[in-house]
This record gives C-alpha cells, structure tokens and sequence, in this order.
C-alpha cells in the first residue's frame, strides 16, 4: 500500500478503517503513518491523524516510541482541529508516561479554558484532566472550578460530558 496515496486519496469512515486494518498490529506500518501524521502537510496531517488515534486505541503500545513527538506536535500553534482532537481522543484511551503528565496537564486545561477551541477538543481534554486525576486529587478542585466557571458559555457537548466529570469528582471516583 502506498500509504500517502491513500490519506491523500479519500476522508472516509471506509477509508480511515481500510488504513487501519492495513496497519494491523505492524509497528513498522504504523509508524509510517505516525511520520505523516508529524510531517506531512497540513492536508495529510489532518487526514492522517483518524487512523492514528484508531490505531493506537486498538493498540495502545504503538504510540510508546512517539510519546514526546505527539505532545509536542499537540502544543504547536496552528494545528488543525483534527490533529488535536485525534491526539487527545488517543491520550483519554492510553496510560500517559508520567513524565509527560505535567505537560498534558497545561495543554489540556489550556484548551479547556480557550474562548476559541472546539466542543470536541475541551471534551477530550476534559476527560484526560479526569484520568490525571487519579493520579493527581489536587487537580480535580481545579476541573470543578473550571467547569463551573466556564458552564454558561458552553456547548451541549461540553456540558455532557463536564456532568460526568462532576458527578464523578463529587462522588470521589
């Protein structure tokens, strides 16, 4: 398979499940798609990074070796929305390396609080700050007061899934 082609070709549910099947439990094929996702045009990064977070849910131990490219790539200005809605899709499904906690954790609750981010990018990031909760209490006063602070200025998705969060923190799960 001549992998750019095929990003390059459609944007596709069928496409992005023919990508990932391809790919397989292949790290050297995923791998190939993980130096697109990074390099390739703003197009191709975009398109790349469905199949990627499909791929690492299906196989969480793939994005191991990239860790530090992903959360750099995450914090760089001007990514597309897919790019970070997919990597934080894929942070809410794995295990983040402590050594990246800290990181995730300002990314996140910077997205979370930006006037200008998407329902879909506070929503993931939302539920990666609950993950870092467990291991972090200290952080869930925070999340509650951000929730509660940002509540009446946003969209039904974020209050979904903010509902959640609160009745999980209030509940002490």
């Amino acid at each position: 398979m001549n992998l750019l082609a095929e990003i390059q070709a459609n944007h596709t549910q069928a496409q992005r499940d023919k990508i990932v099947s391809w790919i397989g439990n292949s790290q050297r094929r995923f791998d190939q798609l993980f130096d697109i996702f990074l390099s390739g045009g703003n197009c191709e990064s975009q398109r790349a990074s469905w199949p990627l977070s499909n791929a690492v849910i299906a196989h969480p131990k793939f994005i191991i070796p990239h860790f530090s490219a992903l959360v750099e790539n995450l914090g760089k200005p001007g990514n597309h929305d897919a790019v970070k809605r997919n990597s934080l899709r894929l942070l809410e499904e794995v295990e983040i390396p402590e050594d990246f906690h800290g990181e995730v954790m300002n990314l996140c609750f910077n997205y979370v609080t930006s006037m200008s981010e998407k329902p879909a990018i506070k929503a993931f990031s939302l539920t990666v700050l609950q993950n870092l909760a467990n291991t972090y209490p200290d952080i869930k006063h925070e999340l509650k007061t951000i929730i509660e602070d940002q509540w009446d200025y946003e969209s039904p998705a974020f209050k979904s899934r903010a509902k959640k969060i609160l009745k999980a923190i209030e509940t002490g799960k």
